[in-house]
């Protein structure tokens, strides 16, 4: 009988075959299962910085994934008021500059959404489908993304006709997730966890390395200042929120010589419809632009007249983490495993629970090789 190596998703297994080939049961060695002992006899501390929605998503993914660790998230600020709080919450990634792994975090995170969905508090979360108008002024390849949403299709010349200045487009449906009640939802299930909560603005990584055994980075906008991050810019965004029941239907402009989200939106929520279109890269100004407003408003108002008549229940400013890529992998920083998890840009929504469950697996692997070396003289060697 000999053994052969079958790489899964859970980790590496050593199957053994018979002399034909075929599978033999009884025998088989899980390389991760082994590690899993190994982490179960070391304590493990674990520190998430950042709680925005990234932050807290990879705490629950880490915590789920090793319930034995001594996990805390230390923050400046927490719910309400992180960027994501004011975010409209839709789920769709750029249009198509897309990875392939940005594809795999967008699937895991649209199956993870799908099932909550189908919950009785799915709208406790701030979670619910909605379909809606994707348009151009010109005609555009497909999206590499369109078979992970629902019901892709391109619009008719008389739908797209409703639309002033725009000649093509594309329907979807899509899942939304509104961070002001999904976040709450979040810390309390970590907290039920036993997961710790510190409120601080820390100056570097080191300031937490040097107390845990591995650090989780979502930090954000801040990896300017704490990584030297000179790639993540602020985003710098404007919502205008107004009582609007009667649109039932997302509308995003696309303006294809600017960046993202700097043409007009309109995406209705649970209760009032949040009014965008901006994306001032590398503008770190937070403060409200009446200039902005208006820009944001007579905008709406060309596309959906009815709008005209809306009563303003919000506004809201905010700087998404823009960067180039998504920094996702492992590090380190004097001698701590770090896994990065940062720059989601807009789409910190649309990607955080795949990036968040990449970042437990990367995690994961750091703690089982600080706990092998501490451990593996009180683990049995394989007989294998």
């Amino acid at each position: 009988m000999t053994f052969h190596p079958s790489f899964t998703r859970s980790g590496l297994r050593f199957v053994s075959r018979d002399s034909v080939g075929r599978r033999a049961s009884l025998h088989q060695f899980t390389i991760t299962e082994h590690f899993r002992t190994f982490r179960a006899l070391v304590t493990m501390k674990v520190v998430v910085v950042g709680g925005g929605v990234v932050g807290l998503s990879s705490a629950l993914c880490v915590k789920e994934r090793c319930p034995q660790a001594e996990l805390t998230v230390v923050a400046a600020e927490f719910t309400p008021n992180t960027t994501g709080d004011g975010a409209a919450g839709i789920i769709q990634p750029q249009l198509w500059d897309v990875t392939q792994e940005e594809l795999t975090w967008l699937q895991w995170t649209f199956d993870h959404l799908s099932r909550l969905y189908k919950t009785e508090f799915s709208s406790q979360i701030g979670l619910f489908c909605q379909s809606g108008y994707n348009v151009f002024d010109r005609e555009v390849p497909d999206p590499p993304w369109k078979d992970i949403v629902h019901g892709f299709r391109h619009l008719t010349g008389e739908e797209a006709k409703k639309f002033p200045g725009y000649s093509y487009g594309w329907f979807t449906t899509t899942l939304m997730l509104e961070c002001r009640s999904y976040l709450p939802w979040l810390t309390q299930r970590l907290k039920e966890k036993g997961v710790k909560f510190e409120q601080r603005k820390i100056a570097s990584l080191s300031e937490v390395c040097s107390d845990y055994d591995v650090v989780i980075n979502c930090c954000g906008l801040s990896a300017r200042t704490l990584l030297n991050d000179q790639g993540v810019k602020p985003g710098r965004g404007q919502i205008v929120r107004v009582h609007a029941p009667w649109i039932k239907h997302f509308l995003l402009t696309h303006n294809l010589s600017t960046t993202y989200y700097n043409s007009p939106y309109i995406i209705p929520g649970i209760n009032v419809v949040a009014l965008g279109g901006l994306n001032q890269l590398g503008d770190w100004d937070e403060g409200w632009r009446e200039e902005d407003e208006k820009k944001i408003w007579d905008g709406a108002v060309e596309m959906i007249p009815s709008l005209k008549g809306a009563r303003v229940v919000g506004k809201w400013t905010g700087l998404r983490p823009v960067r180039e890529r998504i920094r996702l992998e492992r590090d380190t920083v004097n001698d701590t495993p770090v896994i990065h998890n940062y720059g989601h840009g807009g789409y910190g929504v649309t990607y955080h629970w795949g990036c968040a469950l990449q970042a437990a697996i990367l995690a994961a692997k750091a703690m089982d090789y600080i706990a092998a070396k501490t451990s593996s003289s009180r683990v049995p060697k394989s007989r294998y």
